[in-house]
């Protein structure tokens, strides 16, 4: 941040000298602030990673004293030993490949990001999927795309498989800085926090009408307040995402979501918006 506020303030004598036009201070200023929010997207995969590295360092203890108390017993069943055994030497593999998902997760998920490059990406170290919102969404809605409703189909199935149950889904949306200006977006979308909150509960609804229980997920919207890129004039498609990290889910979390994967209502209520009258996303 002392780099940051000196950097500013190298900016700021620079036009007050005369230096630089008008225009070239604004985009100097663009620029420096994105670079600060991309900051603080760095800041915030750090400390998801950390959390997701803390718990997997808990899950090792555990399996190492359950292992530990299994071998003590007198007359054990094998069959357990081996279990347990399995589960530890599985968690000590995590932690040196510093990957908070299993493996069993994300072997498919790396298949299903390799058959679908042009939906979505997917970092293992984060154990996070990045949906590109221009080929998910319609333009300017918060409507699901037919493809990114197969992908997601697709995905939902994994997450409704072995070590996966166990996951919690974070579901964060993202916009550009563009600002929505026509009528037809703003009365179902009033600013870009909406559209990528909306967005966000749009594929949270889809996975949870797939089956995947509905207290497993929690959905959220930056708007345009965190890129990861630099917002240009006509905005930056990188910027327009949908970011799905999972996360060891805590177990009252787990407890209370038996028999909890009915559809959700929430897609019936989210505004629609007509896309006809949409004609891109810079024109929102």
């Amino acid at each position: 941040m002392r780099f940051a506020t000196l950097t500013l303030s190298a900016l700021t004598l620079t036009v007050l000298g005369g230096c630089v036009p008008q225009n070239q201070y604004d985009d100097l200023m663009s620029a420096y602030r994105s670079k600060e929010q991309q900051l603080l997207q760095l800041q915030n995969d750090y400390t998801t990673s950390r959390a997701n590295e803390d718990m997997l360092r808990k899950q090792l203890a555990e399996a190492a004293a359950d292992l530990a108390a299994a071998k003590n017993m007198v007359g054990g069943d094998r069959s357990t030993l081996e279990e347990l055994e399995k589960r530890y030497q599985s968690l000590l593999a995590q932690l040196g490949s510093m990957s908070p998902l299993p493996e069993s997760v994300n072997e498919p998920l790396e298949r299903l990001a390799a058959e679908y490059p042009d939906i979505f990406e997917f970092d293992s170290r984060l154990g996070m999927l990045r949906f590109k919102s221009d080929v998910t969404f319609d333009l300017g809605s918060a409507k699901l795309t037919s493809k990114a409703e197969t992908v997601l189909k697709k995905f939902a199935s994994i997450l409704n498989q072995g070590e996966a149950n166990n996951l919690e889904v974070r579901v964060v949306g993202h916009t550009d800085n563009v600002a929505i200006r026509r009528a037809a977006t703003a009365a179902q979308h009033p600013t870009n926090v909406h559209l990528s909150a909306h967005r966000s509960i749009s594929v949270r609804d889809a996975l949870v009408g797939d089956g995947v229980s509905a207290n497993r997920f929690m959905v959220a919207g930056y708007g345009e307040f965190r890129p990861i890129g630099e917002n240009t004039s006509k905005g930056n498609a990188d910027n327009r995402r949908v970011e799905v990290f999972l996360v060891p889910m805590s177990g009252s979390a787990m407890a209370s979501g038996s028999g909890s994967s009915t559809k959700s209502t929430t897609a019936n209520s989210t505004p629609k918006v007509d896309t006809a009258n949409v004609q891109e996303e810079n024109e929102k």
